[in-house]
């Protein structure tokens, strides 16, 4: 008995060939959206680190601006046993005011905390390449922790301090004499934002100034990529009684606020940071809007069309504990 074996027919082709395609087609879009949603995870987990990262460092330095050790009240070179010359430091980053070098000088309000908005790329006398329409800030401050006569190094400077005065001092030089004294790391730093070449891409960074005695000038480092604005307002209380009245941005900020005259003190800052992703993703449109405080930033051309960047907004406000009491935290 002869016995025939039949295949399939064409029909029967066609239907599951276009079964298995519709079976790909599925696989392939789970593929491809599993591929979206790890892009964009790790995007916003870049933003999410390099944003907090610079609000840690911005605040950590705000929250000790004006300390000085053991050393109580304001710092003045009337009140110190010694203190380099302002002209000291070659290449110094200088803010606008009197007296507003890395060190004291015998005129005016010494200046521990000073900001502006760029307006020019050069700036301060050290800087040249400050990114237009963000801030520029300058702190002044002892390190938190005391150093061990035995720890001090030639690269940098130091405050040696109690109650009642302090002398500053340059690591590869005398230690002035101080009864009860204790010694800190003395600091000036400086935070702008600039943009780095990378191939055929422009990286905003992060850049902090940082005063050191070795190399006797203002040593700029990039310290976080991606972040493309900075922006702080002063909380200003006009009326002596210990309440902010107003927050104020730094082009606003006039000279007697930062003199601290007529009874004025700047007793809080509001931090604004706008982090971006280092490398464009073109299957994304960014069409959104970012306040940072007063000021509002987009990035929409004239035809409507955004860039291909994600950013993120993060921001915190710190209370400056030194500006309020005569003994530090």
């Amino acid at each position: 008995m002869i016995k025939f074996q039949r295949g399939f027919s064409l029909i029967e082709i066609f239907i599951s060939l276009a079964v298995g395609l519709m079976l790909l087609l599925g696989v392939l879009s789970v593929f491809v959206g599993m591929k979206t949603t790890t892009v964009q995870t790790t995007s916003y987990g870049e933003l999410q680190e390099n944003g907090r990262y610079a609000i840690s460092l911005l605040s950590d330095d705000l929250l000790r601006q004006g300390f000085w050790g053991d050393l109580t009240g304001t710092l003045d070179v009337s009140g110190l046993v010694s203190s380099p010359l302002p002209s000291s430091v070659a290449g110094d980053c200088i803010g606008e005011g009197v007296n507003n070098a890395s060190f004291p000088a015998a005129i005016g309000h010494f200046r521990t905390i000073w900001g502006d908005t760029v307006t020019n790329v050069s700036l301060m006398g050290c800087i040249t390449n400050a990114k237009l329409g963000s801030d520029v800030l300058q702190i002044k401050r002892a390190i938190s922790s005391p150093t061990a006569l035995a720890d001090i190094s030639s690269d940098d400077y130091y405050i040696i301090s109690n109650p009642n005065t302090g002398g500053i001092f340059a690591g590869d030089g005398a230690v002035p004499s101080l009864s009860f004294g204790q010694i800190w790391e003395y600091q000036q730093h400086i935070y702008y934002v600039r943009e780095d070449n990378q191939g055929t891409n422009k990286v905003p960074v992060l850049v902090q100034g940082r005063l050191q005695n070795k190399t006797a000038v203002m040593n700029l480092d990039m310290v976080v990529e991606g972040i493309e604005y900075i922006r702080f307002m002063y909380g200003v209380d006009t009326t002596n009684n210990g309440v902010v009245n107003a927050f104020i941005s730094a082009d606003n900020m006039t000279a007697s606020y930062w003199d601290n005259e007529n009874d004025v003190r700047i007793l809080a800052v509001k931090i604004f940071v706008l982090a971006r992703n280092i490398l464009p993703d073109n299957n994304y449109e960014n069409l959104n809007s970012y306040q940072l405080g007063d000021l509002s930033v987009d990035f929409i051309d004239g035809d409507g069309n955004g860039d291909n960047y994600r950013r993120l907004l993060f921001s915190s406000t710190i209370t400056l504990y030194n500006a309020r009491i005569d003994s530090w935290p």
